[in-house]
């Protein structure tokens, strides 16, 4: 840990409450809303899908706090990777950070790759005549833009955030503003026959969470940034809760606003409805402005994403469990290229495939990996690690542990079998090679399981 407090050779704390809230809340918003309003509207079948952004933010309030407990009692590179290697060396070795690290190296550069595909699909206003394959093109360059803009010192990162964030703010801002001045309360509540039957209503809600809670996605994002984070154990919950709230105030707003202009029946057949809502309301000028500005937040989202994603093979391959070249930093600026370059490389050549059962598929995979492994973990380490000092602990334990759970296992149940076959293959596969390289290592099972608690060395 000494290195990441301003000695030679280490990454550098430069990350303070403001920024780390900037990044989080960059990642979230993104194009999310704007491309995802239709498919809500449509899961639930009308209005009633803000209760879907509500208990989208329930649960990700209820994650947030796991997250906020482990983010600030053990602050390092790479958030997952080192709470579920803390937690369960004791039982499975390294199978468990392994299997992390296996599925989120792919499926973060195929999130990621959803929004530059999204960027480049805006830009059709501007660009009408153009083919798929130039799409596609045009979503890989924003790519290598993105990649070329994160390869600096984390300084410098940190004050092209903040600039992103603006124009995030910006954007919604004028869509609230635009919606509240010419809202039809009778448009926004148009609520179909039996839309709140229990049936019907539970089936959509299980549907419109699943979408949400891919809005809400990025709450974490500064956790995997750890070691440059100011403060840490104040730090990271602090810009976990706020990012939450105010982002859930965000998206059920921008939801509202639209819906309140352009009518529901409408919406859920566009593929570009934040274009189309400005259009109403402030015709062609209103539309072009309002494209450039969710161009440049979803410019946001991939940004801070590619930032915090980069993060994890490096501190994988520090620990020795990943190729040793990922855990290499910059010789003059001091951030872990390798990391960034090969996974902005994956996020290009992703751009040019038709992702969505795949993505659905390695999202399943990271739910039961990630998000249930980090709740079992947070408990783990409570009974483990008593004396561990924790900064910050999860309000109401194990209350929102409980929420976050049950949660999850509804949205991975609602993903559908396709998703789940593919995430028990890609699970199955990812312990195939585990065993291979423990083998050849001669790590647990085929060694002897080392146990070595960081943190709580580290603090003694």
């Amino acid at each position: 840990m000494g290195p990441s407090n301003g000695k030679p050779g280490g990454l550098v704390r430069a990350i303070g409450l403001f920024e780390a809230t900037t990044i989080n809340m960059s990642q979230m918003v993104g194009i999310g809303p704007f491309i995802t309003i239709p498919l809500i509207l449509s899961a639930m079948g009308g209005p009633q899908a803000l209760f879907g952004w509500i208990a989208g933010a329930l649960l990700a309030m209820a994650d947030g706090l796991v997250w906020a407990e482990l983010g600030a009692a053990m602050p390092g590179e790479g958030g997952s990777y080192v709470y579920l290697r803390e937690a369960f060396q004791y039982s499975t070795g390294k199978l468990m950070p392994f299997l992390f690290v296996w599925s989120t190296l792919i499926a973060t550069p195929l999130i990621m790759s959803t929004g530059m595909i999204g960027m480049a699909n805006y830009l059709i206003y501007f660009w009408p005549g153009m083919t798929p394959l130039e799409t596609k093109l045009v979503a890989a360059g924003i790519t290598v833009i993105t990649v070329a803009l994160l390869y600096r010192r984390v300084t410098g990162v940190t004050k092209v955030t903040k600039v992103l964030w603006a124009g995030m703010i910006l954007t919604v801002l004028l869509i609230i503003v635009a919606g509240l001045t010419h809202f039809h309360a009778d448009r926004a509540f148009a609520f179909p026959a039996g839309a709140f039957a229990p049936n019907k209503f539970l089936a959509g809600l299980g549907a419109g969470m699943l979408i949400s809670i891919y809005d809400y996605l990025g709450y974490y994002t500064v956790a995997y940034m750890g070691d440059e984070v100011k403060d840490p154990g104040r730090t990271i919950p602090r810009a976990i809760v706020l990012s939450i709230v105010l982002v859930a105030i965000i998206d059920m707003a921008i939801n509202l606003s639209i819906i309140g202009v352009v009518p529901w029946q409408t919406a859920v057949n566009s593929q570009n409805i934040g274009t189309l809502f400005m259009q109403t309301v402030w015709g062609k000028t209103g539309a072009a402005l309002i494209t450039l500005l969710i161009l440049w937040t979803a410019f946001a989202s991939v940004y801070t994403g590619l930032l915090g994603a980069s993060r994890l093979p490096y501190n994988a391959a520090r620990d020795g469990l990943f190729f040793s070249s990922f855990g290499k930093l910059h010789p003059k600026h001091q951030f872990p290229h390798i990391s960034l370059l090969v996974m902005g490389a994956f996020t290009a050549v992703f751009c040019f495939f038709n992702l969505q059962q795949i993505i659905n598929a390695l999202m399943a995979v990271s739910i039961v990996v990630q998000f249930i492994g980090q709740i079992v973990a947070l408990t783990v380490l409570r009974r483990r690690q008593p004396g561990l000092k924790r900064p910050f602990k999860q309000w109401l334990y194990p209350l929102p542990s409980l929420i976050a759970l049950i949660g999850w296992v509804w949205i991975f149940w609602s993903s559908g079998w396709q998703a789940i076959e593919w995430a028990i293959v890609w699970t199955a596969l990812g312990i195939v090679v585990f065993l291979v390289w423990a083998a050849r290592g001669r790590q647990w099972p085929f060694g002897e399981k080392v146990i070595h608690e960081q943190y709580l060395s580290a603090q003694r």
